[in-house]
């Protein structure tokens, strides 16, 4: 296999409208073709890995939105770190086991996966920030290096599987023939047995702890996503892959800015005067403040854009959304006498004389005397 990968759905043989049975039934096809039991061509068993992998990403609907919207890096790099180790094809004999009744022809006691939820702020969603994690796991027991038994003693080859760590056994299916491969029920797929176990770990070869680890969030993460971390789960024991650890991110909510896209969108006052004048405002952003121009005339509800003031996309390094901010008009509820008799004047200079005005009095007159009230009871 090529180090660049194919797209999925390329690999599976379907376009991208399939549906989650299209996607079964090809999945069926593809890994009855390349399963290494029955095609022993060279690249059989890659081949095999990629139809495993394609079928674990577009079967699950969280990991097919980030791969439609981002590829392979939306579930590789930090939210996924790809999908390497296959030993004994990973944890993709599972899925096969669903479809065809027998595993991939390889032992393994793969250790447990754990889960993790970190909450971080919108800012340090939009730029990455590191964030360190203390896990709770089981780990390979130090006393006996995950043997299970008590340093110096003699440890024996299993009866049942002979030393293999597995045991094998055919099956029919309406697919044809198949050799189940699992691990030895005995020793639990190590292929040997102790006699005197381990007074640390009382013979599990694992023992629980509290470890310390550093995960980076990547820039552009949104809330819900989930970040694969190969081989940070719980140990399998001694000689088997550890588990997976998968980091779920919630995204706090942020008092100035929401999310669209990747896009930040935000709103600032404008004052009525400055509205129909133009001028200079300061905002927020991402990054700090900074002025933008409010062109004369402007009306309530305009949108300004900043340009590339957004959130990265992830994944791909130096875009970024931009900034819409929603311009809000504002009214002044507090006039003296001469802002009165200001606003008046330019009503009538726009032919509007009978502005404010009813049958018995001017409401500029009843406006002053409000606003003179207010001073005197301050």
């Amino acid at each position: 296999m090529t180090t660049s990968k194919r797209d999925y759905y390329e690999v599976l043989g379907v376009d991208r409208n399939a549906t989650p049975e299209d996607l079964k039934k090809a999945f069926r096809k593809q890994a009855l073709k390349f399963h290494p039991d029955r095609n022993k061509e060279a690249d059989a068993s890659d081949r095999f890995k990629e139809v495993n992998e394609a079928y674990q990403v577009l079967s699950d609907p969280k990991r097919k939105a980030q791969y439609d919207q981002f590829g392979h890096e939306g579930v590789n790099g930090q939210a996924g770190r790809g999908f390497d180790g296959f030993e004994g094809f990973g944890g993709f004999g599972d899925i096969f086991d669903s479809f065809f009744g027998g595993s991939t022809g390889q032992a393994s006691t793969r250790g447990a996966d754990l889960e993790f939820q970190i909450n971080v702020s919108f800012r340090d969603a939009a730029f990455g920030v590191p964030r360190e994690l203390e896990l709770n796991r089981m780990e390979r027991c130090e006393h006996c290096d995950g043997s299970r038994a008590e340093p110096g003693t003699d440890v024996v080859e299993c009866s049942t599987c002979h030393g293999e760590g597995k045991v094998r056994r055919t099956q029919r299916t309406f697919f044809g023939q198949f050799q189940q491969v699992t691990a030895c029920p005995t020793c639990q797929g190590e292929g040997q047995q102790v006699k005197t176990a381990c007074t640390q770990c009382s013979g599990r070869g694992t023992e629980r702890k509290s470890r310390k680890i550093e995960v980076q969030i990547p820039a552009g993460v949104e809330h819900g996503t989930r970040l694969l971390i190969h081989n940070e789960g719980e140990s399998g024991g001694k000689g088997n892959r550890s588990g997976d650890l998968y980091v779920h991110i919630g995204v706090e909510r942020d008092k100035v800015f929401a999310r669209r896209g990747n896009d930040v969108v935000m709103s600032a006052e404008v004052n009525m005067t400055m509205a129909a004048l133009g001028g200079i405002i300061t905002v927020e952003t991402l990054e700090g403040t900074t002025d933008i121009e409010i062109k004369p005339g402007t009306q309530p509800g305009s949108i300004t854009r900043i340009k590339g003031a957004g959130i990265p996309h992830m994944g791909a390094s130096g875009h970024r959304g931009d900034q819409l901010i929603e311009l809000k008009v504002v009214t002044p509820k507090k006039l003296d006498d001469r802002q009165v008799e200001l606003l008046r004047e330019l009503a009538e200079s726009f032919g509007l004389e009978r502005v404010g005005e009813n049958a018995s009095s001017g409401i500029f007159d009843r406006v002053k005397d409000a606003f003179r009230g207010e001073d005197e009871n301050s």
